[in-house]
């Protein structure tokens, strides 16, 4: 008879997270202590949804005011985490990012009839030898893409990027223009009981509480990345849920408390 394993591959992918996030936390550890040392802005990214929310609990376990996340947009998925020292008084406006962080926005002009998809794009920066934590969110739409990228590597890609999924491209260093293939939001406005997340997901899904509930706890719902089976989980603004089947919400405004004693609730659903 064959032996069998007691560690599962689930068990090995977990302990593998596990290291990887002791190892991120290690980084935005050194990044908080050098900016300080220092007296000088420290980043750190790309960093994905999950790998953000590590970063947060940590900012939020040491109590550092001044940081910001900035990935291009404000509602960028890959982003940039970045200590700011006090004399910058208080981490950067979405404004004053654009100038704050390292961060340069790569066009791509091409045929429309081309059809270039975020693959296309991804897999021809990697061809060239770029790091994935050196590349931001890739938005594509009809003739147009645009990357956002490490700000190192804009000279380096000038002269490298020819062709994309054989199609001929143009590229367009510092995009600023109007960005492809996002669709926005849809706001949401109701009130809740309280932030527990089976409230915010009955309101996000158009369910009941109980079966806010009954989707939580089969893990079919996600709190900025991460699966939650916390029924009574604390939402704050700020937060991303992901509801599987039913879409991606941004919490914008918790508050205030009406006059009935609840709480008014703003979701942004993303188009």
């Amino acid at each position: 008879m064959a032996s069998t394993s007691k560690k599962t591959p689930s068990a090995g992918a977990k302990a593998s997270t596990a290291a990887e996030d002791g190892l991120l936390r290690a980084a935005a550890e050194d990044a908080l202590r050098l900016c300080d040392r220092r007296n000088a802005p420290r980043f750190l990214g790309f960093l994905d949804g999950r790998q953000r929310a590590v970063v947060q609990e940590l900012v939020h376990t040491l109590h550092a005011v001044n940081t910001a996340f900035w990935g291009g947009y404000p509602e960028a998925e890959r982003v940039f985490f970045g200590a700011f020292p006090d004399y910058m008084e208080g981490a950067p406006d979405a404004a004053e990012k654009r100038e704050a962080f390292p961060l340069t926005a790569l066009g791509f002009r091409f045929r429309k009839e081309a059809r270039l998809t975020h693959r296309d794009f991804l897999g021809t920066l990697l061809a060239c030898g770029v790091r994935r934590e050196k590349v931001g969110d890739i938005l594509c739409g009809e003739g147009l893409a645009v990357a956002f990228l490490d700000a190192g590597l804009a000279g380096f890609l000038a002269g490298q990027v020819e062709k994309v999924g054989g199609e001929g491209v143009t590229l367009l260093p510092d995009y600023d223009g109007e960005l492809p293939g996002f669709g926005g939001f849809r706001e949401i406005r109701d009130t809740v009981a309280s932030p527990r997340l089976d409230a915010v997901v009955k309101v996000a899904a158009g369910v009941s509480r109980e079966e806010a509930a009954r989707r939580i706890e089969a893990g079919l719902v996600s709190v900025n990345h991460i699966p939650c089976l916390s029924v009574s989980a604390a939402v704050k603004e700020g937060d991303v849920l992901s509801l599987r089947g039913v879409g991606r919400f941004a919490v914008g405004e918790l508050g205030p408390v009406s006059r009935k004693g609840r709480l008014f609730l703003t979701l942004r659903r993303y188009l």
